[in-house]
């Protein structure tokens, strides 16, 4: 049996789609394991899920640290102990430090609610709304130090029907989050994704600025 790549988790809510990834490696479709699901909240319900399954936890409350800085030099020590090679970014509500991206450059992952690169930062859907967009969707990358800028991996769209809410939309896109993120990281475990000087590599091919085209449009 061939080794399971180890992932460690950052969440700050809720963990939905630490769930999906959780769901994955244990039906076996993601060939990895979580090897720590780290949280800077200690109320974050993604504690309670990775629990259940056994997978081990940690807390590192950000409001414990004076410095930004120390922090995450905490989080990286955490990583390291784990064992981590790919690290995915899960509802975290923090922003990283460029040290902290920058050591797992190329081995960090994020999933941001918005068809990057619009609408980075926060009120993605109620964004979309105003705007009068016709579509919006879930974007995921790999982080580089500029705030939901790094380069695309894969994206899901989903159309702005007439009456959404921000709530609606958000719901609709959440499930294809769901499926895309898990999908990302087992590309990574394949060693079908490679950051290169800025850019994405997929099986030995530079991807577009849109990342993977897959027919996971959300039907009309």
């Amino acid at each position: 049996m061939s080794k399971l790549l180890r992932i460690g988790v950052l969440a700050s809510g809720g963990g939905t789609n630490l769930q999906a990834i959780i769901d994955r490696c244990m039906d076996g479709s993601l060939a990895a394991e979580i090897a720590v699901v780290i949280t800077n909240n200690p109320g974050a319900g993604a504690l309670d899920r990775a629990s259940s399954v056994g997978v081990p936890t940690l807390c590192i409350n950000h409001r414990d640290f004076s410095q930004r800085h120390e922090f995450d030099g905490a989080v990286v020590k955490a990583l390291q102990d784990a064992g981590v090679e790919l690290v995915v970014l899960a509802g975290f509500m923090r922003i990283l430090t460029p040290h902290f991206v920058n050591r797992f450059l190329g081995q960090l992952m994020n999933i941001h609610p918005s068809l990057l690169p619009k609408y980075p930062g926060l009120h993605t859907h109620q964004r979309a709304i105003d705007a009068g967009d016709s579509e919006a969707g879930a974007t995921v990358h790999f982080v580089t130090p500029e705030l939901d800028g790094g380069p695309t991996i894969v994206q899901a769209r989903v159309p702005v029907l007439k009456n959404d809410t921000a709530e609606l939309l958000a719901n609709r896109i959440l499930a294809f989050e769901h499926q895309i993120y898990p999908l990302a990281a087992e590309w990574f475990c394949q060693g079908l994704l490679e950051l290169r000087d800025g850019n994405i590599i997929f099986d030995n091919e530079l991807l577009p600025a849109e990342g993977v085209s897959l027919e996971i449009r959300e039907k009309q």
